[in-house]
């Protein structure tokens, strides 16, 4: 049942969040998520959205809409968002042990642009935090975890920070996202070099057959890549993940392209950047790996979706599923109702 007018949220909830610095209105955004993910407040503050199912990595989804990560990082509000009709949420990105990421300020607004830039840096409590959320959700939909690695952990050694994240997480996720192209932690996307993937990618794999066998659950690996890529690099990439059964590939995490925005305010901050004025180049990205993969590796996209046209870019670009973040923040609950009933 739905008591909360979410058309209105753009008129009266943006305007009160937008006066107090992003990550603050993101704390305060978690902080109404957690109360909302307990009852009696979960009753009330659900959306009735159109059941439109796919299977994609051999699990079912109410349909192809999800919450990308980076909103929800701990797993603090997984049952509000899950009722507010998402088909599948990713929390995280998780790291072994928790970090407070990189100095503040590190979030800022392209309100002109409907635009984030973010250089968060993998700010989290862990990962033993995360499950303890996660085994308690009620949220009975897909739940993606993203995983990384610690900042003070070597590139060398970075498999073993996904190994110890991703054997605490398996038993209690659908499906596990190794993010390798963040641009705000040092190094990372030097994973996305085709040796360094390789080196990541087959003891992933390799646990991911022991640990199926141990707790008789197959949880898909999805391999999230950056817009930022080069052709003959995405090439290579998406090489690596066909060749090792990577279960899917994620179109794509934020960039430091800010051709889109060079005259806006804020602009020049180093960070990732997010919402609309990455949709054209995510697109094109995604659209190339289809090329690539054709059929043999699902394709989750997102970056830009901002409704029901965006939307559809992503799934006939390639994209059997796709992700939003920005336009939640920008737009509200009513963007999720929008684009599941209208896509």
């Amino acid at each position: 049942m739905n008591l909360i007018p979410y058309g209105l949220y753009p008129f009266l909830v943006r305007p009160l969040l937008f006066l107090s610095q992003p990550e603050n209105a993101h704390g305060m955004t978690i902080a109404a998520g957690k109360l909302f993910s307990q009852e009696p407040f979960l009753s009330f503050v659900g959306q009735n959205v159109a059941y439109r199912p796919v299977e994609v990595m051999g699990l079912k989804f109410n349909n192809p809409l999800g919450l990308a990560a980076g909103l929800d990082k701990n797993g603090e509000a997984i049952d509000y968002f899950g009722a507010l009709g998402f088909g599948h949420i990713e929390v995280g990105t998780v790291t072994p042990k928790p970090q407070n990421g990189n100095p503040k300020p590190r979030m800022f607004r392209i309100v002109d642009a409907n635009g984030i830039i973010n250089r968060m840096g993998f700010n989290n409590k862990g990962v033993d935090y995360l499950v303890e959320k996660i085994k308690r959700r009620t949220y009975k939909g897909v739940l993606g975890v993203s995983i990384g690695k610690n900042e003070t952990t070597p590139i060398e050694n970075a498999v073993d920070d996904y190994l110890v994240c991703m054997r605490k997480v398996y038993p209690f996720t659908d499906y596990i996202a190794v993010n390798v192209s963040c641009p705000n932690t040092p190094d990372l996307t030097s994973l996305q070099n085709e040796e360094n993937l390789i080196r990541l990618l087959q003891p992933l794999k390799a646990e991911q057959a022991v640990l199926a066998d141990k707790f008789n659950k197959y949880v898909p690996l999805v391999v999230k890549l950056s817009p930022d890529l080069t052709a003959s690099d995405l090439k290579s990439l998406c090489k690596v993940c066909l060749d090792l059964k990577i279960d899917a590939i994620s179109c794509t995490n934020t960039t430091t392209n800010r051709q889109m925005v060079h005259d806006l305010p804020h602009a020049q901050e180093w960070g990732g950047l997010s919402g609309e004025p990455l949709r054209a180049q995510s697109t094109r990205v995604l659209a190339d790996v289809k090329k690539i993969v054709k059929n043999q590796i699902p394709i989750i996209g997102l970056g830009g979706v901002s409704g029901v046209i965006s939307a559809r870019e992503k799934l006939e670009a390639g994209a059997s599923l796709i992700q939003i973040y920005s336009a939640l923040v920008y737009q509200g609950p009513a963007v999720i109702k929008n684009i599941v009933n209208n896509i």
